[in-house]
């Protein structure tokens, strides 16, 4: 796209910086889309599941329920609680989602349709989703009020807890593909499996595991059903958004299905191929690649909607049990096992 705007008689620093928003705007409009259609999606998963109708009367099969939800919001005037810290109170928000857009930066959607291609794309998702929990933490202090507060110490535990046990998944990961680059870690995946004829490091034995840690620890990372502990009404009435109204409260349900679609991009990139097709069979690479990728994120999104209408919601002394006592010592044992396995076959047992 750059080399377009020069085309076009532009210097070469205009081209990059027109460039990289029309890039940023490419990512950024389509997920803000995608996120009003996935809210639409999950209320008729749910519905269904519960044999209701779910949003059927605004627009043709209520398609614009979502967005007569988000003209609502932004109509409704913005109540600042008058013994609240009003400019954290006001930022946290805004945080939460920016925070859940920059990190798309560097998923790839296909070979070279990623913003920005780095060799460290896997620690910059890490380390830019940490920064997720500063929203909620200065939401709840912000806030005043004892509910929103409690909440938010619940969630900083939580996403502590969780992404210890990420981390070492994303080490087996790593260690399988040779790189934190996420399109080289997608290529790796090409033929892996399945004599050559799978795409997908999910399909090996000893990564199976870890796809359904990560796919776990990923709803406990975006506080989805049954991990959703941050907002658990009976005691916690809406936890840190409890004081929070209008479009800053929109903000944070934006930032909150902005991470689910990256957690669900992230399951098909890490184990099932992310943009190539799921068996290595010449015909099937004839369909584009970013079509894979939102199918794969698309089943991710109804086993996410599924669990969350059917699993009933954990106490918070067995979430940090599963964090703490189940995964960590399952994800560090696998850590060691396909360290192991990859010296005896990859490396010939080379020290």
């Amino acid at each position: 796209m750059t080399a377009t705007f020069q085309d076009w008689g532009l210097t070469y620093e205009w081209s990059w910086f027109l460039a990289t928003i029309a890039g940023i705007l490419l990512i950024a409009l389509p997920l803000m889309l995608a996120v009003a259609m996935i809210i639409y999606a999950e209320r008729k998963i749910w519905a269904a599941i519960a044999l209701r109708r779910g949003p059927n009367v605004v627009g043709p099969f209520g398609l614009l329920q979502s967005f007569a939800d988000g003209l609502k919001v932004f109509l409704k005037e913005t109540i600042v609680p008058t013994s609240a810290n009003k400019g954290l109170f006001l930022i946290a928000p805004i945080i939460s989602f920016t925070v859940a857009l920059i990190v798309w930066a560097v998923v790839p959607f296909d070979v070279g349709v990623v913003l920005a291609d780095i060799n460290v794309g896997l620690l910059y998702i890490l380390a830019a989703s940490s920064l997720g929990v500063y929203g909620v933490i200065i939401a709840g202090w912000s806030s005043n009020s004892k509910y929103p507060f409690y909440s938010a110490l619940r969630a900083a535990a939580q996403m502590v807890s969780y992404e210890v046990s990420i981390g070492f998944v994303l080490i087996c990961v790593v260690l399988y593909a040779g790189t934190f680059n996420l399109t080289g870690i997608v290529i790796a995946q090409t033929g892996n499996s399945g004599f050559g004829l799978l795409n997908g490091f999910g399909f090996e034995p000893l990564l199976f595991p870890m796809s359904v840690v990560f796919l776990i620890s990923s709803m406990a990372e975006t506080f989805r059903t049954p991990f959703d502990l941050t907002e658990a009404e009976s005691e916690l009435v809406a936890g840190f958004q409890t004081e929070y109204s209008s479009m800053s409260f929109a903000l944070f349900w934006l930032g909150e299905y902005g991470n689910v679609i990256l957690m669900c991009a992230l399951n098909a990139i890490l184990f099932w191929g992310g943009f190539l097709p799921p068996i290595d069979w010449a015909p099937l690479y004839a369909i584009p690649g970013i079509i894979w990728l939102l199918l794969k994120m698309l089943l991710f999104f109804f086993i996410f909607g599924w669990v969350r209408a059917t699993v009933p919601r954990y106490r918070y002394d067995q979430l940090m049990r599963l964090g703490w006592k189940i995964f960590l010592p399952l994800s560090l044992v696998f850590v060691v096992l396909i360290s192991g396995w990859l010296m005896l076959t990859r490396y010939g047992g080379a020290a």
